[in-house]
């Protein structure tokens, strides 16, 4: 590979250039404390919340593109340079990057001096660590400067890059040894404070960023790096940064340890400060020294790796395919932590500003994450419902940090409601956990208005059920998971949000993809309700369920597709009657999934419009046509250029729906195509193209009408990952948990001959091994379970600790 390749074997992707088409990142931390590392060590640091306790300060939008980092400089008698290229660009003799699984490992080298850096958040820690081993490679002593430099943020993110009249009179540090404290406004309001420090003396430093870099220097050259000396400046106002200087004499193969500690610490209202002035730093003296030396922070790193051995031992496929095997074993999983934790809140396409977690986002991040650590998930379902109203209804979006509703995207998306039911029940079939039911969780975070959690999803279907059109289609509110088709909205204000504009009271705009999961999700609301012995309530809902399925046939299907909408005048959307956008994705994929048309016929026709009209070399498109002028009663969609996003873009959000809808008409062969197509280790050849990281998802790939078919945006931070594992894990490889057991219902390419699977399942384990001798791509022909034959095709389960030997033949 012309930009680096995968090394499955230690679960890293090596990056060989730092001149990828585009900063190719990865993620630091799990549980509290988070980071963002570029190739080229850019990014940004924050505890918990992106927007509200952002602990270093990073330029989105700038030039060049990753500006502002974790940088380190060495000054060798006037070559200076850094080992991970940025920010000096200085040519190096050797490089690499390799991201792993919450760290990343760079290694540079230059004039004979060998620099390997390992950054990563210790489990259980508010800091990062940055290990430099330095060496001597040449056969002359070397004596040379070892600069280090971050920026820091003043805690609000938003402020920090607008309120300058301010903030450039409020920056404090203290500086004690080779540690340097950032407490900006913790004498008034604040109890948290930063540091940066190493684990030996240093000969220098810098807390002003001015002093340091220089008035009109850059960061390439910074003026204490150029001219060897720092200049023992102290920030005061202005910018604060922390910069150290170490001397460092190496003779020839000898090799040195720094350790790099940036935390974050919290100290009780009572215990904020040492003495008048001068902030407690016994909690950052402690965490300073649980990692002093290399063989500390070495434990540290088997611990983290060790941590991933066993989330990633949960799931485990074998087949003969190479690149399957590492999306489903490695880096799909990682994906799903790393959206679990962000939601979209922070990537290097998202600020961490402008939005908090989704609550929609959130309970579909849980799909793929809760097979991992399901206690988490518990939490996180209680904390979405937690900001979910009365009625049902719920905040679009909430903050990390406090766990409220976000009041400036606000509410009124239809389809939120309904995803709260489906991460509930996928995490009580995964856990058996039924008693999170009984749990009294609060609405719109009003700890006297509480009701059990069971009456959340109660709620939820009926915030549907309530909210029906003239079709008796659900209204589509604000918008539905497509957040840019607005068609209450009416927007000719240049710059006004599509997403917080006041809404025109219509009453008549309906979702047909809402109806296809109300339909789908309805299902999962009647089987948990049976499950809890509750009939009275899952005949309620069946009726309603089947209702909406025959509306859907009657009122929401076009002749060879679904229709997507009807818009504010009741007007067809998504139909052969458009001249644009004639067809859109979401509501073929959720009707089909959900199981509407599938013995009638009007299911395949769908899926065969879908893969005519849709269907690209990089994936399915979200309509076509695509729009070419703005259309004021459909919003935000219209606006992009054509091929751009939700105008006809590939959403791969949506593409793995397509893949499970082919898995329930038994179309195998085209299930696993729609896969691949956006699965990124089977794009890694085309990066040139396609730009982002051969490692993970992104959101969007431009589309068949785009200027540039093909290129990627917005890594990481997408659905994606959470719904291609699902896809590939429970509706391809046909996996699925349940509430008596593990379902085993595969749909795979004809010509494969078999694989197998390591399943852990509530505390047992399941290996299990699929054959395919008559090569079909669906059927359940015997079901072995440690020797005993099974009728149908759900494994029992065992709850019992040991492993169990499945076989599986299909025909």
């Amino acid at each position: 590979m012309k930009y680096g390749h995968f090394d499955d074997a230690r679960r890293e992707y090596v990056i060989t250039t730092p001149q990828t088409p585009y900063p190719w990142i990865n993620y630091l931390g799990s549980e509290a404390f988070f980071g963002l590392i570029s190739n080229t060590s850019g990014g940004y640091s924050f505890y918990k919340d992106a927007k509200l306790r952002r602990i270093t300060r990073f330029r989105y939008n700038s030039v060049p593109i990753d500006n502002g980092g974790r940088y380190f400089y060495i000054n060798d008698n006037g070559d200076v340079w850094s080992h991970t290229w940025k920010p000096v660009k200085k040519e190096l003799d050797f490089y690499e990057c390799r991201h792993g699984l919450g760290y990343s490992i760079f290694t540079g080298e230059r004039n004979g001096i060998r620099v390997e850096q390992l950054a990563f958040v210790p489990n259980g820690e508010n800091a990062e660590i940055h290990r430099l081993k330095i060496k001597n490679t040449s056969d002359a002593k070397k004596d040379f400067k070892l600069f280090s430099f971050i920026e820091w943020c003043l805690w609000d993110a938003q402020d920090d890059t607008t309120n300058f009249q301010r903030n450039f009179s409020t920056g404090e540090v203290e500086i004690v040894g080779s540690t340097i404290y950032h407490k900006t406004e913790y004498k008034e309001r604040r109890n948290h404070y930063a540091f940066y420090s190493v684990n030996v003396p240093v000969d220098g430093y810098d807390t002003d960023r001015d002093s340091f870099v220089g008035l009109y220097n850059g960061f390439e050259a910074p003026d204490s790096v150029m001219k060897g000396e720092c200049k023992n400046s102290v920030a005061s106002g202005w910018s604060p940064v922390a910069a150290h200087q170490i001397n460092v004499e190496l003779a020839p193969g000898e090799e040195k340890v720094f350790v790099f500690t940036l935390g974050y610490i919290e100290n009780p209202q009572d215990e904020k400060w040492e003495s008048k002035g001068i902030i407690n730093k016994k909690p950052a003296e402690a965490l300073m020294s649980r990692f002093a030396t290399d063989e500390a922070v070495e434990a540290a790193f088997a611990a983290l790796k060790g941590s991933w051995d066993k989330l990633l031992s949960h799931y485990t496929l074998q087949s003969d395919d190479e690149k399957l095997n590492r999306m489903v074993n490695i880096w799909n999983p990682y994906q799903c932590m790393v959206t679990f934790n962000m939601s979209r809140s922070a990537s290097y396409f998202e600020s961490g500003i402008g939005r908090g977690m989704g609550f929609r986002d959130s309970n579909q991040d849980l799909l793929g994450f809760v097979h991992q650590i399901p206690e988490r998930a518990r939490e996180r379902i209680i904390d979405i419902a937690s900001t979910q109203f009365e009625d049902g209804g719920c905040y679009h979006q909430y903050q990390p940090l406090t766990k409220k509703g976000n009041n400036d995207i606000g509410s009124g998306f239809n389809d939120d409601p309904l995803w709260l039911i489906l991460g509930t029940t996928a995490y009580i079939k995964e856990s058996g956990d039924l008693d999170i039911l009984k749990e009294m969780v609060p609405f719109d975070n009003d700890e006297n208005n509480k009701a059990t959690l069971f009456d959340h999803l109660r709620v939820s279907l009926d915030h549907v059920t309530n909210n029906l059109g003239p079709h008796g289609l659900p209204l589509i509110g604000r918008a539905d998971w497509n957040d840019c088709l607005n068609l209450n909205c009416f927007s000719n204000t240049p710059g006004e949000s599509f997403q917080t504009t006041e809404n025109q009271e219509g009453g008549v705009a309906e979702s047909v993809f809402i109806a296809g999961m109300y339909v789908m999700i309805g299902k999962e609301y009647v089987a948990l309700c049976k499950e809890i012995g509750n009939e009275a309530e899952a005949t309620r809902a069946t009726a309603e369920v089947e209702k909406m399925e025959k509306n859907i046939l009657a009122h929401g299907y076009d002749g060879e597709w679904f229709l997507r909408a009807y818009d504010f005048y009741g007007n067809k959307i998504g139909s052969n009657e458009n001249e644009e956008g004639k067809i859109f994705i979401e509501s073929q994929g959720f009707c089909v999934m959900a199981g509407v048309g599938a013995e009638t016929g009007e299911a395949e026709k769908a899926l065969n419009s879908v893969k005519e009209r849709l269907d690209t070399e990089y994936g399915i498109v979200l309509n076509n046509p695509a729009f070419t002028t703005y259309h004021i009663e459909m919003g935000e969609i219209s606006t992009y250029p054509a091929g751009y996003k939700e105008n006809a873009g590939i959403f791969c959000h949506n593409n793995p729906w397509i893949a499970c809808a082919e898995t329930v008409i038994g179309r195998g062969d085209r299930a696993f195509e729609v896969y691949k197509k956006i699965a990124p280790a089977y794009l890694e050849e085309k990066s040139d193209i396609h730009k982002t990281e051969p490692y993970v998802y992104s959101q969007m790939v431009a589309g068949k009408d785009a200027v540039r078919h093909g290129e990627a945006k917005n890594s990481w931070l997408t659905g994606t990952a959470a719904w291609n594992f699902i896809t590939i894990s429970q509706w391809i490889l046909g996996i699925k948990p349940d509430y008596k057991g593990l379902k085993v219902d595969p749909c795979i390419p004809k010509a494969w001959d078999g694989y197998k699977i390591m399943r852990e399942f509530k505390g047992a384990n399941y290996e299990i091994s699929i054959q395919n001798p008559n090569h079909v791509s669906k059927g359940v022909k015997s079901l072995v379970v440690d020797g005993e034959v099974i009728n149908g095709n759900i494994i029992p389960d065992f709850k019992d600790g040991k492993t169990h030997q499945v076989e599986v033949v299909l025909g």
